[in-house]
């Protein structure tokens, strides 16, 4: 489905919603516990148009799992040494270890997106990225790392209806850059940018998935359940915990709680 059409049907109902994701969520944890114990590696590259959803599905995958063994990458622009490496070379960096999963929000691909229709990199650096990338990527995963690439994708419409809803919410006011709102003045220019990377980067060793994007909960549902289904894990439970007793009362005497510094309970005027 083209970019510039709405996603038909009606939104997921939240509490359909709230009671799968938190089914996905508990597997997520079995999947996670099956990568450390493998010493899996697991990178995840989320991209896609501004506004499609890609921080809010990370946050909902990375909300019960453990951050020592799961991290999220998003770089900022890179520094005048880093113009300077390889392009790859400052991703590379931040690869997982054995068990870890690692999840890029943006990813190198932005030499293929905003670098590319924004002009911050010239036309032999994007022909040279589209050539290597699937080199790069072959060698992650012949070198043992599994590579899983998300497109999520969101119309004209639904894209300004969220522009809308960032511009009347202080809270996340901050979500719209000068870089967010040029999106919408070059929206064909990324769409023909889009088009050429998935040309050259859509391999059968490391293949794109578009997750349509206009309903957040469906596409937060439809992208996690395909990411589990991407990991080779059991789905194991862990077994029934048994909470040991509390230490007998030996004596203790607390300080009284005048000692204290504490923070005033503002919340109690909520009550």
């Amino acid at each position: 489905m083209s970019d510039s059409q709405p996603v038909p049907g009606e939104r997921i109902p939240r509490g359909a919603y709230e009671r799968r994701l938190r089914a996905l969520q508990v597997e997520l944890v079995a999947m996670q516990d099956w990568v450390i114990n493998t010493g899996y590696r697991l990178v995840v590259l989320f991209e896609g148009r501004d506004t499609a959803g890609k921080g809010g599905t990370i946050q909902r995958i990375t909300q019960t799992l453990r951050p020592r063994w799961c991290r999220t990458v998003a770089l900022a622009a890179p520094t005048e040494r880093e113009r300077t490496q390889w392009y790859f070379q400052r991703y590379v960096e931040h690869l997982p270890a054995a068990g870890e999963i690692v999840l890029f929000d943006r990813s190198w691909y932005n030499r293929a997106g905003v670098e590319r229709v924004m002009g911050f990199c010239t036309p032999a650096e994007h022909r040279q990225f589209l050539l290597q990338a699937p080199v790069f990527e072959t060698m992650l995963i012949e070198s043992g790392i599994r590579v899983v690439k998300y497109w999520l994708s969101i119309s004209a419409e639904g894209q300004l209806q969220r522009f809308k809803d960032r511009a009347k919410d202080p809270a996340k006011r901050w979500k719209l850059s000068d870089m967010d709102l040029a999106a919408r003045t070059h929206w064909y220019d990324y769409s023909r940018a889009k088009d050429e990377m998935f040309a050259h980067t859509d391999t059968p060793i490391s293949p794109w998935y578009v997750v349509e994007a206009d309903d957040k909960r469906a596409a937060r549902i439809n992208l996690i359940t395909h990411l589990l289904g991407q990991v080779p894990y059991r789905g194991d439970r862990p077994k029934p915990l048994k909470l040991p007793p509390l230490q007998a009362d030996d004596g203790y005497h607390r300080p009284p709680m005048a000692a204290y510094r504490h923070v005033p309970d503002i919340a109690d005027r909520l009550r």
